[in-house]
């Protein structure tokens, strides 16, 4: 085992303990949100945090072709200026964290930890493009300040309507599913950022014509990867018939995806195009 790897692994267990201990107090009959209203609120928000942190001890971040990389507590993005949105958002989905809320919807605002400023909100005001989240808050409902972050600026892209309410729907929920049936997934998504794209609003921010999702699975050991390319536009087309090879959206993209696994291996699962061991059911 590198040596990384045994350091986070000692900080998960070191953290679980902080959580347990932290948990024994906790009362249920007082929780909103998964949180407690009595004192014990900061201390088990600092264990999340914290576990959090411990939990991306491997790292199975994309390269950025950007270097401008922000990390919040439950996803992280590498924030591109120039087309004024992320090339991409990464997270982990957790079983666990399939949880309905019924949060109320906050207002969209700038990432205050983009360093370059991330677009206003205005920009899409008017602009016949929806605000679309590339990490959706329906997966992130499991606690309320994950769900605000989604809806920093930072976090999304200009969607028409009729493609963020149907085929990219679609896939989110299908995302869920197999969050769910894997016991956890990693997630990769962002719109294809290139030259000479429809942009909107005075920032002009660009409207990517395609979105990708990369997903990998590690269930018994074993590791399974799927990547999406879908046009930014409606669609009845079933879900599978946009299944591609990750090794072409590295070449539409310029962004390497899970670069600490091991090259073999890397190699093997992003030439591939083949959907069969991932349920469409």
């Amino acid at each position: 085992m590198r040596n990384h790897q045994l350091f986070y692994s000692v900080a998960i267990l070191l953290s679980l303990n902080f959580f347990s201990s932290c948990k024994k107090n906790f009362d249920t009959d007082n929780a909103v949100d998964g949180y407690s209203l009595q004192e014990n609120e900061k201390h088990l928000e600092k264990a999340e945090h914290t576990i959090a942190i411990a939990d991306a001890s491997f790292n199975f971040l994309p390269s950025s072709t950007t270097n401008q990389i922000v990390k919040h507590d439950y996803f992280t993005l590498s924030y591109n200026e120039k087309y004024e949105q992320a090339e991409w958002v990464a997270y982990e989905l957790k079983k666990s964290y399939l949880i309905n809320n019924s949060f109320k919807r906050p207002f969209f605002i700038e990432d205050p930890s983009v360093k370059t400023r991330s677009a206003d909100w205005r920009n899409y005001k008017k602009s016949g493009f929806d605000k679309g989240h590339l990490c959706p808050a329906g997966d992130m409902e499991f606690s309320r300040n994950a769900y605000n972050d989604t809806f920093f600026t930072s976090n999304i892209s200009p969607q028409l309507h009729s493609f963020n309410d149907g085929v990219w729907n679609k896939l989110e929920q299908k995302v869920r599913y197999w969050a769910e049936k894997y016991d956890g997934i990693y997630v990769v998504t962002g719109g294809v950022l290139e030259p000479s794209l429809k942009t909107i609003g005075r920032e002009k921010v660009s409207v990517p014509k395609y979105f990708y999702k990369v997903l990998l699975d590690k269930s018994d050991g074993k590791y399974k990867m799927i990547a999406f390319l879908v046009p930014n536009e409606a669609s009845d087309k079933p879900l599978y018939d946009f299944v591609v090879s990750v090794d072409r959206i590295e070449k539409l993209t310029g962004v390497d995806f899970f670069p600490e696994l091991e090259d073999k291996l890397e190699s093997q699962l992003e030439k591939s195009s083949d959907y069969k061991s991932w349920s469409f059911n």
